[in-house]
């Protein structure tokens, strides 16, 4: 199976809620799409330098992480931000890798959103079994 990539919207989670509370503009909420990597082989999502500057995340802490490499090395962990796929959304914190390293939608994000690569297409998709109503 190839690599498979997902346009994914990205947004600042803490200003998502203060449009819902009328404290901010909608139109004030940072936000970026980006044709991200989706790696089942992670767990988490990993933004970059240059999305973290657009989305102004919170530090939350610094965390060691385990690098496809089998290196670890600590980064930045910020959030919360709120991922989005067609009609799926979840929120969650992400790693910053540095410069305009890949970013990459991990297991965790995927799982709550009910996403899964569809290994025939060779693509991202919505759980057929949730849109047939099978799940609770």
């Amino acid at each position: 199976m190839g690599m498979i990539y997902a346009e994914i919207e990205l947004l600042n989670a803490s200003d998502v809620y203060q449009a819902r509370k009328n404290l901010i503009d909608h139109d004030e909420v940072k936000r970026i799409r980006v044709n991200m990597l989706v790696d089942t082989g992670s767990y988490v999502l990993a933004i970059n330098q240059t999305i973290q500057e657009v989305l102004q995340l919170p530090l939350i802490t610094r965390q060691r992480v385990w690098l496809a490499s089998n290196k670890t090395e600590e980064h930045d962990l910020v959030g919360p931000i709120e991922i989005r796929y067609q009609d799926k959304t979840t929120s969650c914190n992400a790693i910053v890798l540095p410069g305009d390293c890949e970013p990459l939608l991990g297991a965790v994000p995927m799982e709550a959103m009910e996403v899964l690569v569809d290994p025939l297409r060779q693509e991202l998709i919505v759980n057929p079994e949730i849109r047939r109503g099978r799940y609770f």
